[in-house]
């Protein structure tokens, strides 16, 4: 009735969500693997995890949101006072428009890279 001594004889648990479940199963059918330990000691052991700053992504949204503030002052005083087209008006929100989105796009990957 000899035990034959295992090689790895520390268990480690991890509880995890049934979508966070999901997405270790989808990487490891990624990685070719169906074995979830060799696959989760791997991952541990060789993995990597990021550490974002994202300051200047922060920077970058306050100055965008002061542009649009400047951009809405503008407006008002054009509108009230005269002095430039609505259609340049026009012009100028397009473009703020056509800034922001790759903008909110940009946070929005970074923030499910960080969630991680």
């Amino acid at each position: 009735m000899n035990k034959k001594k295992l090689a790895r004889d520390i268990p480690i648990f991890i509880r995890v969500s049934q979508e966070e479940f999901d997405l270790i199963h989808e990487r490891m059918v990624e990685a070719g693997t169906t074995n979830m330990t060799a696959f989760g000691r791997k991952m541990l052991i060789n993995g990597y995890v990021l550490h974002v700053d994202l300051s200047p992504v922060k920077e970058l949204v306050s100055l965008q949101r002061r542009c649009s503030n400047n951009l809405n002052q503008i407006a008002i005083n054009v509108n009230t006072h005269g002095g430039i087209y609505p259609q340049e008006i026009k012009s100028l929100q397009n473009d703020y428009a056509a800034l922001w989105s790759p903008l909110a796009e940009l946070i929005k990957r970074l923030t499910e890279i960080v969630k991680m």
